[in-house]
């Protein structure tokens, strides 16, 4: 069977420096320097069989880049354009999920307070909206949506008729203001609060790197539960705090002897 005869190349002066800097460029791909050396060689009167030898390239590799130069000239050494995998789900589908995801667990009757994206795949396929779907695919839909139906915000509602008087109080005080007049320099606003059951780690938190996220450990060492008391000076920024086996009046007010103890509290004119 004849084989077909090569491509003859013939290279313009920008072609040939445009060529060179694909050829032995430190920053070109692997795959476009092997090509554009190929062309190179075949400018110079080279064969097929020659260039193949000599660059240890199969000779299929070797005409089918000189024959896409010749055909296409500097575009011909791009990849072509796949069409990639077909879709396994239609845009329709893509929308239910969305509008799933943004409906409440009860009103489809399941147990749940709010969606995760392994119980979104399950009711998809419960509901044939469509077949097997993984749950990082919807996942991926959803972050591509901006939608996270997982996220939730709580808030407390009001139910005291004199909230408005007791905040007003408490607010002017951060605003440094009691009863209509400004507090003085040596008058301070201290917020005292506690948390209970404190516990610590049985493995200390390792802090981020390179490529890896903070790693903190699950499991508490009891030790017998403590409770964490604060007192907060909202103007000075400065904080009290101290830790005792349980809470109630006692506590607190050993609280207060440590904050009342220390200056400038000690010698204020007032403390709130």
């Amino acid at each position: 069977m004849p084989v077909a005869a090569a491509h003859p190349i013939s290279l313009r002066a920008a072609e040939r420096e445009r060529l060179k800097k694909m050829a032995y460029g430190h920053k070109t791909e692997h795959r476009l320097r092997i090509r554009a050396q190929v062309v190179l060689h075949a400018a110079h009167g080279r064969s097929n069989a020659r260039i193949a030898r000599e660059s240890g390239l199969h000779l299929d590799t070797v005409r089918c880049w000189r024959g896409r130069f010749a055909e296409r000239g500097l575009g011909g050494l791009n990849d072509r354009e796949r069409s990639g995998r077909p879709q396994s789900f239609t845009s329709i589908q893509v929308a239910e999920v969305k509008a799933l995801a943004c409906r409440l667990p009860a009103e489809s009757a399941v147990p749940l307070a709010r969606w995760s994206c392994p119980e979104l795949a399950v009711e998809l396929t419960t509901r044939g909206i469509t077949g097997a779907i993984s749950a990082s695919t919807v996942r991926r839909w959803l972050a591509e949506d901006a939608l996270k139906p997982w996220q939730h915000r709580s808030w407390i509602f009001i139910t005291d008729p004199d909230f408005r008087a007791k905040a007003q109080r408490v607010l002017d005080l951060y605003a440094r203001t009691w009863q209509g007049q400004a507090l003085g320099q040596d008058e301070y606003v201290i917020s005292a609060d506690e948390k209970t059951s404190i516990h610590s780690r049985c493995h200390p938190t390792l802090a981020p790197g390179q490529a890896r996220a903070m790693r903190v450990n699950h499991s508490y060492g009891r030790g017998g539960a403590l409770a964490y008391l604060a007192a907060y000076d909202v103007h000075a920024v400065k904080v009290f705090g101290r830790t005792e086996p349980r809470t109630g009046i006692a506590p607190f007010m050993n609280l207060v002897a440590q904050v009342m103890s220390t200056e400038p509290y000690a010698s204020a004119k007032r403390v709130f």
